[in-house]
Order: structure tokens, then C-alpha cells, then sequence
């Protein structure tokens, strides 16, 4: 039986960037078994020999980790050398890189991304106006959005606004029912960021049957008739480019991709105002 490999991600932080970095990098494999095991805020010697004694004690072990302490960095590699376990620093090369570029000493503290400061608080406040806006709710304030998206029904609208808004953007979606279902507040407002999601009718007739089936509620009407979404699809595209907004097809991307292209619209879009 082929045994996984025992990955440990360590971080003197939250772990998010390890954990970010890993799920790039597994993508690249495709006969890859592994087991993750998380060691976030490791910031003493004494974790530092937790951790080398538990991977000891597995069979294929490897190690990725985050860690800005100097000191911890040369335990963590030199007791992974000793115990003959691959041991990866993610950042360490490129700080010191960066450090020398710039001519400065890094700070080195753990969390420092994480830092409350007006980025975060901001990063927050975009959180919870996406929210209060999600699914069309809540649209007096609509100017006050960075980002309008509207589109049928499953076209990954939340999921997009929500990573939007932990992205820093105040994000407002609408589901578009018909032209009428559109706010006559946005379809004359020239200085707002709005981007229409569109889908493969076929692959939209999946995901509604999959959400029908979450609800328990019976699939045959015309939420999942194909000639019913080919023409929703239709006239939502017709809508989109009467009003020049910028249409994006979901059918292929995941949300981080559709989000990287909001942004990058968004971006034009201020340019230009």
C-alpha cells in the first residue's frame, strides 16, 4: 500500500500563508497522498522538539514552515537534518533576500501581517457590509459598494463577495431575475464598480439540482428546465451589455480566479473615472 506523506506546516502566526502556499503547491502533483498536521504559533524551542519528536515518529515525514525567529529557523532545520526529515522554510530565504535588497534589518516579529491597524479594521468593515448586502438585501446604500456583482441564480455570487470582502472590498450582490429585478440606482450610475457573472446553462442545471437536493425540495420546475435557464442566461448576458457592464463566465473558474478578475476590473475601473 503506497503510505501518505506526513506533511507538517509550521507557523509562528495563524498559519494561513503555509497553509496557502502548501495548497499551491499540492496542486501541481496529482499522485499525491498526504496527511496535513497544522502547528500554528510555534514560538519556543520546546515546540520546536514537539514537533521533530511527533514527524520522528511517522513514516514520510516533511516539513514547510513559516517562522521569522532566526534562532528557530536553524533549530527547526538543524533537527530535521539530524533526524533525516526534508525540511522546507518558505519565507526565511526571502526575507533575508529582500533585507539585503533594501538595505535594512527585518523586524521579525510572528503575527506581523495580522496587526490591527487601519487595513484591518477596514478589511473588517468590508466583511460586514458584504454581508448585510449578500442576495439583494439591503440596497439603499448600494453607492456606498466598491463592487456591485450581479447574476442568475448559482452563479457563485456569495462566495465571490465574500472573498472580496476579506480582500478589503465592500461588496454588494444582486440575483438577476430579469432586467426589472436590476435597481434603477445602478443602471444609470457611471462611477460604480459592476461585473455581471454568467455560466454554461448546462453546468447551471447541475449546481441548482445539487441545491434543490440540499433543501429537499423537488427538482422538476423551471429552476433546473434547461430551455428555461438557457433563456435566463440569455437575456441576463443582454442585460449585462446594455448597461456596458463587464460579464464574466464562471463555468471554468474557481472563486479565487473570478475574484482576481473583479479586482483587476475594479482597478481599470478607477483608472479611469
Amino acid at each position: 500500500m503506497n503510505e501518505p506523506y506526513q506533511i507538517y506546516l509550521v507557523s509562528d502566526s495563524t498559519g494561513e500563508t503555509i497553509d496557502r502556499i502548501f495548497t499551491a503547491l499540492r496542486s501541481q502533483f496529482t499522485k499525491f497522498k498526504y496527511k496535513v498536521h497544522h502547528y500554528s504559533f510555534t514560538r519556543t524551542e520546546n515546540q520546536i522538539n514537539q514537533i521533530i519528536k511527533d514527524a520522528s515518529t511517522h513514516g514520510k515525514p516533511m516539513i514547510l514552515f513559516t517562522l521569522v525567529d532566526d534562532n528557530l529557523n536553524k533549530l527547526l532545520v538543524n533537527s530535521s537534518k539530524k533526524n533525516n526529515i526534508p525540511c522546507y522554510g518558505v519565507l526565511g530565504e526571502l526575507i533575508a533576500k529582500f533585507s539585503k535588497d533594501l538595505n535594512q534589518k527585518s523586524l521579525s516579529i510572528p503575527s506581523r501581517q495580522h496587526k490591527l491597524n487601519d487595513e484591518y479594521y477596514d478589511r473588517v468593515e468590508a466583511i460586514q457590509f458584504t454581508m448585510k448586502h449578500d442576495d439583494g438585501k439591503d440596497l439603499n446604500d448600494i453607492e456606498q459598494s466598491d463592487i456591485v456583482i450581479l447574476g442568475v441564480s448559482r452563479t457563485s455570487k456569495t462566495p465571490t463577495s465574500i472573498y472580496l470582502a476579506n480582500r478589503g472590498y465592500k461588496t454588494t450582490n444582486i440575483p438577476l431575475i430579469n432586467e426589472n429585478s436590476v435597481p434603477k440606482s445602478l443602471k444609470n450610475n457611471k462611477k460604480l464598480c459592476v461585473v455581471g457573472l454568467t455560466t454554461d446553462p448546462e453546468r447551471l442545471i447541475d449546481l441548482r439540482k445539487n441545491r434543490l437536493k440540499s433543501l429537499r425540495e423537488n427538482e422538476k420546475n423551471d429552476y433546473t428546465n434547461l430551455k428555461k435557464i438557457t433563456e435566463e442566461v440569455k437575456q441576463a448576458k443582454k442585460t449585462f451589455k446594455k448597461y456596458n457592464w463587464p460579464v464574466i463566465d464562471v463555468t471554468r473558474k474557481s472563486v479565487e480566479e473570478t475574484a482576481a478578475s473583479i479586482i483587476k476590473i475594479h482597478e481599470i475601473k478607477n483608472k479611469n473615472v
